[in-house]
């Protein structure tokens, strides 16, 4: 694992720690509490957290996101969340093959659907 992305609610300590035990070099993008405070080692040995910190502090908590890809997970939970409400949050087959082709199903429509609802257009002068 090389990047862990998430919301706000993810930053504590555990899930840091347990990233940290589970993949040691992995990224850990998640956006501080806007109570957040750094820790006393900033100076001498800062936290990934006490980075971001750092960062929101210098450019701004959007202008963190856009240079940490956070962006990146609204596409996704967009995504997710579109599955859901169009074809629902449960799979209806039992079985693992099934439910693989049935996912595979469930994608292609989507996808479908999204090719259908971009226009075609093409620059007039």
């Amino acid at each position: 694992m090389a990047v862990v992305v998430a919301d706000g609610a993810y930053d504590q300590d555990r899930v840091y720690d347990a990233v940290a035990e589970h993949s040691p070099e992995a990224a850990v993008i998640v956006p501080p509490r806007a109570t957040a405070v750094i820790s006393p080692s900033t100076d001498t040995d800062p936290t990934q957290r006490d980075r971001h910190s750092q960062v929101i502090a210098e450019q701004g908590r959007i202008g963190r996101q856009k240079t940490s890809g956070y962006n990146a997970r609204a596409g996704v939970e967009g995504t997710i969340s579109r599955y859901k409400r169009i074809i629902g949050d449960t799979l209806r087959s039992h079985t693992h093959p099934a439910q693989e082709v049935e996912t595979r199903i469930a994608v292609t429509v989507l996808n479908r659907m999204l090719d259908l609802g971009h226009p075609e257009s093409v620059r007039a002068a």
